[in-house]
């Protein structure tokens, strides 16, 4: 196991551009273009979010760790960019990728526990033969060549609170605006501690008690601005107050006195904002129909 993000295979193998990913998923479809115009499916990140709430009543049934949640999202996300979805039985899948994380993640569930279940929340897509969920694990394991360690944001959010002067409501928003994260392709595209600070940041930024962040595209600008100037002035102190403005402006500070790369945590935040902003289009009963109905006729739930 890699002891940091920098050596892992996360990070050597598992960490792409936006056009790569572009390409992969554009090969993916190429290859079953029949499929692709007889089965339409949702945008990538409304499929998302459907998955996303998907795993987390399954994990909900079963005590799971967020931690495991979240590594159980990442193997979904990296599955789906090198197997077209129409292939698959995205329930199997799901259920499979929980149970894979949890061994992981140190907190393991037995086999038919975690099929049991599965069949409680989705039965007519779930079979009853455990062997199946330790078939399709096989292939989940094979398709990220053997490649399971994750690195997450939580860490480096835990690190910064106490130099950062981060409020606990502070921390629970960014911990939240994390857990949104593995909604996106950010897990794929930027280091796990660009995410952290992407977090903050939009956690610093919003009103106190703010539960969206729907209209702060602002937001990023305003820390690409802000960022240059501090620069030429970093040994200028500044003490974190109860002003959102100074918190902001302390914080933007601190990371341009740093050598994190800020392009890419506003591209970060811009990516968490456009999420929020295409939530409003999410409908859990389209999600559901067509992806019931390429399983269906491709008999994929047998």
């Amino acid at each position: 196991m890699a002891a940091n993000f920098w050596s892992s295979t996360q990070k050597l193998y598992w960490q792409f551009s936006k056009a790569e990913i572009q390409e992969m998923r554009q090969q993916l479809e190429s290859d079953d273009s029949t499929g692709l115009q007889q089965y339409p499916i949702p945008e990538k990140r409304l499929l998302s979010i459907f998955f996303n709430q998907q795993l987390v009543k399954l994990g909900k049934r079963m005590s799971v760790r967020q931690q495991a949640l979240a590594t159980a999202q990442v193997y979904v996300r990296r599955f789906y960019i090198k197997v077209d979805l129409r292939d698959t039985n995205p329930y199997l899948i799901l259920a499979t990728a929980l149970y894979l994380a949890c061994k992981m993640e140190e907190s393991p569930q037995y086999i038919r526990v975690v099929v049991s279940e599965a069949r409680n929340m989705w039965p007519d897509f779930i079979p009853s033969d455990v062997s199946k969920l330790g078939e399709c694990e096989f292939i989940l394991i094979s398709e990220m060549n053997s490649q399971l360690i994750i690195h997450h944001p939580y860490r480096t959010l835990q690190q910064l609170q106490g130099r950062l002067s981060l409020s606990q409501d502070d921390i629970s928003l960014a911990w939240s605006i994390i857990n949104d994260h593995y909604l996106t392709d950010l897990p794929l595209l930027v280091a796990p501690h660009v995410v952290a600070i992407a977090a903050i940041f939009l956690a610093l930024a919003l009103k106190p008690g703010q539960v969206s962040l729907q209209g702060h595209a602002s937001t990023s600008a305003a820390l690409a601005n802000m960022a240059q100037p501090q620069k030429e002035n970093s040994q200028a102190k500044i003490n974190p107050t109860n002003s959102s403005q100074e918190r902001v402006e302390y914080f933007v500070k601190w990371l341009a006195e740093g050598e994190v790369d800020i392009q890419a945590v506003v591209d970060s935040t811009q990516e968490l904002i456009s999420l929020y902003d295409v939530w409003e289009q999410y409908s859990e009963k389209t999600c559901k129909e067509q992806i019931s109905r390429f399983v269906k006729a491709r008999g994929l739930d047998k």
